[in-house]
């Protein structure tokens, strides 16, 4: 009798967990249900507002190169000094490290990213309102409209209503900072392969301001190089001209040699650093915004707010009422 007893309140504990799960779960949904207006108004109001806010925001197209490193055939004959005059060169401030091309695209990379070398590029393309200041891009004309709060391109004058320490003109930070967001370089480990991309609201822009950082980089590095190569040359003679050694002097004349094939490579070529594999277009179709994206997102969030909100005041309004009893 004793086993049958507790054989039978072991059955009824085992029904009373399933059915608890049951009626919670109709509990769930009765909650929702009764609130099926609110959740369904405040689930259209996001996604009208995620409608309305993908539809304001303006297409922005990218454009982008595929860059190789160009062949560095002056630096071959560095190399192969290496191990032999090693520390005569370095204190002459030449670099026989043996790292080639990988190392000089590596510098590259991080000069074209610098906030010197983008703001020379702003300054001296004068970009700075098409940075700035455009809010939209006529496809028929394919002219860029600037926005007139900001800038007035018939007086071309900056009219922000900034506070200090701003200025209506932006400052050389600001424009880093948002050229910085629209570039992107990257190297592709297994290829060696560089791409440089523009996100702007005009594709034209966006092809243009590729080419232009392109060359720009390649005459920078060159100019770097052919700079170094001259003051290496300068002290190189120096040295030259104080010893009376014949086997230092040989050396010299080879290092002052290989500096002479850095300075002439430099001249007659314009793609020093990047060649371009593929150069930028003028892209038809927008990179984004994913217009769709946004209201699905939009919608989605929407729905899941509405349900936290009436579940979190139905357990208030309960715990509240267990409280009063």
């Amino acid at each position: 009798m004793l086993d049958n007893k507790k054989t039978e309140e072991a059955d009824n504990n085992f029904s009373v967990y399933p059915s608890d799960d049951v009626i919670n779960l109709r509990q769930f949904i009765g909650i929702l249900y009764a609130r099926k207006i609110l959740i369904t108004v405040v689930t259209i109001i996001f996604a009208a507002t995620s409608v309305l806010y993908a539809i304001t925001l303006p297409n922005v197209y990218k454009s982008e190169a595929l860059l190789a490193p160009a062949d560095s055939t002056s630096t071959n004959g560095l190399s192969s000094l290496a191990n032999q005059f090693g520390g005569l060169a370095s204190i002459a401030g030449i670099d026989i490290g043996g790292q080639g091309n990988s190392s000089k695209v590596h510098i590259a990379m991080e000069v074209i990213k610098s906030r010197k070398f983008i703001s020379e590029f702003i300054s001296a393309h004068s970009i700075l309102p098409e940075l700035m200041a455009v809010k939209a891009w006529d496809s028929v004309s394919g002219e860029v409209i600037y926005d007139e709060t900001l800038y007035l391109q018939s007086e071309g004058k900056w009219v922000r209503d900034v506070v200090a320490p701003f200025n209506p003109e932006p400052s050389m930070q600001e424009a880093f900072t948002a050229f910085s967001n629209i570039m992107n370089v990257s190297k592709d480990v297994e290829t060696g392969m560089v791409k440089l991309s523009i996100e702007h609201i005009s594709p034209s822009l966006a092809k243009k301001w590729v080419d232009w950082l392109v060359a720009d980089i390649n005459r920078n590095m060159k100019t770097r190089d052919v700079i170094e190569a001259k003051k290496s040359t300068q002290f190189l003679t120096k040295q030259l001209q104080v010893t009376n050694i014949a086997d230092i002097k040989s050396v010299l004349y080879k290092l002052i040699e290989e500096q002479a094939k850095v300075i002439m490579f430099a001249e007659v070529r314009d793609e020093y650093v990047f060649k371009t594999i593929d150069p930028a277009i003028v892209p038809e179709l927008k990179f984004k915004p994913k217009r769709a994206l946004i209201c699905i997102l939009g919608t989605f969030l929407g729905g899941v707010l509405s349900v936290l909100f009436v579940l979190f005041r139905y357990y208030i309004k309960e715990s509240d009422t267990c409280d009063e009893i």
